[in-house]
């Protein structure tokens, strides 16, 4: 990030934006983005047949888009505000496109690896849309708007899966890439369309060190983290991973404080409000992904169990889909507490919905329609949540730093949703009944997961609680453009 005032773009613009219009075309952006978490999912114990790969080779095409959205989101923000977050909302988009066009044409692993890697590269639309955001709205209706594309990330995710699961049991495996290039494709025709370039940027210089500083401690820190209970977590390459990015984070760290223009401003970042903002932001990344570990699993577990619901992926995806409607509806009430009583409050009342839903589905977890109203109470916190933290962040950073802030948010979420699974996989794997020869998680392993999944939520609580008190109810409006200046960007 950069202190440099912001400056023009150069650019007139025709007409005044739309502010419903830029919204809606924004938001089905970051859904369509989202979908990418959940699109393979139904096909996952199929890939290695389909690829004609290992399961373990085959996993790479689940993690090469973990591993590419971690290491893209941080730098497109970045460069979104110092060059335009449409234009770089757009090349997100171009390659949604083209990974998925990859995939879709794809009947061997590497071509696939490659293709979602493409997908991940588009992670940061979402950060990108809530700062564009920020630049082009009212600010009476910036933090209802905010916190419907913070809540795309989950709503995506959870529509998705039932369409994904209906196709793939339906239709050739492929017809899932072809309809998210349609989708992306769409969506990037509505963005070029609707939505205005902002004005509002830094110009200045990339940090191209720090990118790739960050990229190389980063990459090896969610290897180690995703592919530990493989690997073994004492295992040399898993140890070797950890200590590689610990002691690159730290160096990176080091140069990005003695940095003019850093690709992160750590100062910045340090700030009480984004710090406990960003903290929060792991933790509710680890409580809602816990969930999407543990109720697919109990709803097909064979009913011999005692405990499994035995139903298929389709009925999966439709008992999940709820939730991202429950996300949906909750963003506007997560707005007017934020209005009312400063987003803080709303981020302690999500977290408190959150742990409320766990500690629930511990008791209810033996009906379908139990699960159902379990993940509708756990998404209603996380909408609250997700819409509290764009405010949170934007209230505490200028404008020309937005992209940067709110895309280090989105990778904070990124990385407590990695270490929610890796967790998650360590209890299950340890806590087994045993089944026709074969070891499946226990009932008490799913009811530790919750347990755990509970306290992340208790965690975001406590961070929550130690936000400053002040009720900043909507973020400073983008600083008016400066006249176009002969200065050339480097």
């Amino acid at each position: 990030m950069s202190d440099a005032p912001a400056r023009s773009a150069g650019t007139s613009r025709s007409a005044p934006p739309r502010p419903g219009a830029v919204v809606a075309v924004l938001a089905l952006a970051g859904i369509t983005v989202s979908l990418m978490q959940t699109l393979v999912i139904p096909i996952v114990p199929e890939l290695p047949g389909y690829l004609h790969a290992s399961a373990s080779d085959a996993a790479w095409a689940v993690t090469a888009t973990l591993l590419a959205a971690a290491v893209a989101t941080p730098v497109a923000g970045r460069l979104g505000d110092m060059f335009g977050k449409r234009r770089l909302l757009m090349a997100g988009l171009v390659l949604l496109v083209a990974g998925s066009v990859v995939c879709a044409l794809s009947d061997a692993l590497v071509p696939m690896i490659v293709g979602r890697a493409l997908q991940g590269l588009a992670a940061a639309v979402v950060p990108l849309g809530i700062s564009i955001m920020r630049d082009e709205l009212p600010p009476e209706q910036l933090a209802g708007s905010t916190a419907l594309m913070s809540a795309s990330l989950g709503v995506g995710g959870a529509l998705g899966l039932p369409a994904a699961a209906f196709l793939a049991d339906h239709y050739d495996w492929h017809v899932l890439f072809w309809t998210s290039a349609s989708l992306g494709a769409v969506a990037l025709a509505l963005v070029l369309s609707l939505v205005p370039e902002s004005s509002v940027r830094t110009g200045g210089r990339f940090d191209l060190v720090g990118a790739l500083g960050i990229a190389v401690g980063l990459v090896p820190l969610l290897l180690a983290v995703s592919k530990g209970a493989d690997w073994g977590w004492g295992s040399g390459t898993t140890l070797g991973l950890f200590a590689l990015a610990v002691v690159t984070l730290v160096s990176w760290g080091f140069f990005e404080l003695r940095t003019a223009a850093p690709l992160v401003d750590l100062r910045t970042t340090a700030r009480r409000q984004v710090l406990f903002t960003n903290l929060a932001s792991i933790a509710f990344g680890f409580s809602m992904f816990a969930m999407s570990l543990v109720l697919p699993q109990l709803l097909q577990l064979p009913t011999q169990t005692g405990y499994g619901l035995g139903r298929s992926m389709l009925t999966v995806g439709l008992v999940m889909a709820p939730q991202g409607l429950v996300m949906m509806a909750t963003a506007p009430v997560s707005a007017m507490v934020t209005r009312a009583r400063g987003p803080r409050t709303t981020l302690m009342i999500g977290a408190v919905i959150v742990a409320a839903g766990y500690f629930l589905n511990i008791a209810l977890m033996s009906e379908v329609w139990q699960l159902v109203l379990v993940s509708c109470v756990i998404g209603a916190g996380v909408g609250f949540a997700y819409g509290a933290m764009p405010a949170l962040i934007m209230g505490a950073v200028p404008p020309s730093e937005t992209a940067a802030a709110n895309s280090l948010n989105t990778l904070m979420r990124s990385i407590g949703t990695s270490v929610a699974s890796a967790v998650a996989g360590v209890v299950l794997a340890q806590m087994t009944v045993s089944l026709g020869g074969h070891a499946l998680p226990s009932e008490n392993g799913f009811k530790v997961v919750m347990a755990i999944g509970g306290g992340a939520a208790v965690v975001a609580f406590f961070l929550a609680s130690l936000l400053p008190r002040h009720r900043p109810a909507t973020p400073e409006p983008a600083a008016e453009p400066l006249e176009p200046s002969a200065e050339t960007v480097s």
